[in-house]
């Protein structure tokens, strides 16, 4: 079968690049021939890809992938549409070679400019290759870009990832709401990862029948990849890592003393725990990192390791040498400027804030001697390739996703359990929809360790909780972390999301889950 795929960004990184990476990769293995559009630099350097479309002048020219003789007919082409420069986006970030700023920042012409750059590029590709079915990713702009492309020729799925449900449409409904209805509406299936996603998109969007077509499909976990190893085989492998990050020093989103950040960790001797992921105000990093003198306070061999590259990173240094150097004002400050600090407007940090301010008396001095010795286990490795942030996930005893905002699904904690490691998140979203599904591979004692409240005690708690699991675990493998591996990995696979995409295509709905109603 001919697949096309729209994505229109990156295939590293963030949660939908890999989603596309993955779902690609899991589609040609399945022996479909892919046609995937994406922003990405070299996608030559991933293996399912063996041809390369780009547009020179106007004119779209296809070579094999790293210059050497063609496959054909080719498992994978990757096309990068000429974009003019400007590459729209959901949260403000910079990205090398591009022109980026929010949708919101965009002018109306500089969208239409974009939507129809890209419409033509795949409709000229649609009309050579003759795709069977297609998938639209995001709700802006992907489904209009085949909506326009496709003009009802090639049936089309829509998957929906949070980021621009949640940060471009919802925000300016009246402006994008629009563009998100033409989109939707010549979609034979929309899919969904959460039940959290599909209502949050049902009351955005307030299309008519547009709940009869949803679908529950959420990403799915290599897990040949992310699995449980040993402690002696995990710390050779991060060493592995380390070396090749000392060889080949990290670009865009990465971390100049990446390798030294790695070679910190040790399964054999500390507690690691680990964050996976961008780094940006909403995604809470800051708690985590407030926290983490509490933490160190009930184990002190912990230590935290940040991956993920973002606008917020400056800020999350900022807080970790102010708290290093037991400076509680100047940690006010930065929960005081908030979003300010990655470009966004200013509001307060109210979690954070509440924290600090809660500080008081000999309380406030125990927090400011604990912070100085805490801080210098906090290490930041920058972007990870998502094929080595199994080697992080599987050194680590606990994984922690604080997002303090609604999020589609929470595949890093489905990629955590597959790696035996405890996955401790914020309680809301498509994050509890995916601890919920963990959750009976755990003892029912420790089930509530799962999960913490967002509120004005989430920093003791966050705390609490993750010093409850490392006092648990103590180094030492458990029976019930087998299970959890065991059963993370029965519930998600991606050949089985594969199939769901082109089911959802073909309008077969009748085949996945729908929405549940609570």
């Amino acid at each position: 079968m001919r697949i096309l795929i729209f994505h229109g960004y990156l295939l590293r990184g963030t949660g939908s690049n890999i989603y596309n990476a993955e779902l690609t990769r899991a589609l040609v293995g399945l022996g479909h021939e892919v046609h995937l559009f994406c922003q990405e630099e070299r996608p030559e350097e991933f293996g399912f890809v063996d041809a390369v479309g780009r547009w020179d002048r106007g004119a779209l020219h296809v070579e094999p992938a790293g210059g050497g003789a063609a496959r054909r007919p080719a498992r994978c082409t990757a096309y990068v549409p000429d974009i003019g420069g400007v590459l729209p986006l959901y949260v403000a970030d910079k990205y090398s070679g591009f022109d980026a700023r929010p949708f919101a920042e965009l002018s109306d012409a500089e969208v239409e400019r974009y939507i129809a750059a890209n419409a033509a590029a795949v409709g000229e590709v649609a009309a050579t290759v003759r795709p069977d079915v297609a998938l639209a990713n995001h709700l802006v702009m992907g489904p209009v870009v085949l909506a326009r492309a496709l003009a009802g020729r090639v049936p089309y799925a829509v998957k929906i990832h949070g980021s621009a449900l949640e940060y471009t449409v919802r925000p300016d409904v009246a402006r994008f709401g629009p563009y998100a209805r033409e989109g939707l509406a010549g979609a034979a299936g929309v899919l969904a990862g959460s039940r959290h996603t599909a209502q949050s998109l049902w009351e955005v969007v307030g299309m008519p029948g547009l709940p009869a077509r949803t679908r529950l499909l959420g990403p799915g976990v290599d897990v040949s990849r992310f699995r449980a190893r040993p402690a002696g085989e995990a710390r050779a492998r991060l060493a592995a890592l380390a070396d090749r990050l000392a060889a080949d020093r990290p670009g865009w989103g990465g971390e100049a003393d990446a390798a030294q950040a790695i070679r910190a960790a040790d399964p054999t001797r500390d507690q690691v725990v680990s964050y996976v992921g961008k780094l940006i105000a909403a995604k809470g990093v800051d708690l985590l990192i407030a926290a983490w003198p509490l933490v160190v306070g009930r184990a002190p061999d912990a230590r935290l390791m940040i991956a993920g590259f973002g606008a917020y990173r400056p800020a999350l240094l900022e807080l970790v040498r102010v708290l290093g150097e037991g400076d509680l004002t100047a940690a006010r400050a930065i929960a005081r400027r908030g979003r300010e600090d990655e470009g966004g407007p200013a509001g307060e940090l109210h979690y954070l804030a509440a924290f600090l301010d809660g500080l008081a008396g000999a309380e406030r001095e125990r927090y400011r001697d604990a912070a100085r010795a805490a801080m210098r286990r906090v290490h930041f490795a920058g972007r990870i390739e998502h094929d080595d942030v199994s080697e992080l996930m599987s050194a680590s005893q606990a994984v922690v996703v604080p997002s303090t905002f609604p999020e589609a699904f929470g595949m890093v904690l489905a990629e955590a359990a597959c790696c035996g490691s405890v996955p401790l998140s914020a309680d809301h979203s498509g994050l509890a929809e995916v601890t919920r599904m963990l959750a009976p591979a755990v003892p029912a004692d420790l089930r509530p360790l799962l999960s913490f409240q967002l509120g004005a005690g989430a920093v003791p708690q966050l705390a609490q909780k993750l010093s409850g699991w490392l006092s648990r675990t103590g180094g030492r493998p458990q029976a019930w972390q087998q299970d959890l591996a065991k059963l993370a990995c029965s519930e998600f696979g991606w050949q089985e999301v594969a199939q769901g995409v082109i089911q959802a295509a073909q309008g077969r709905l009748s085949g996945l889950p729908p929405v549940p109603a609570s």
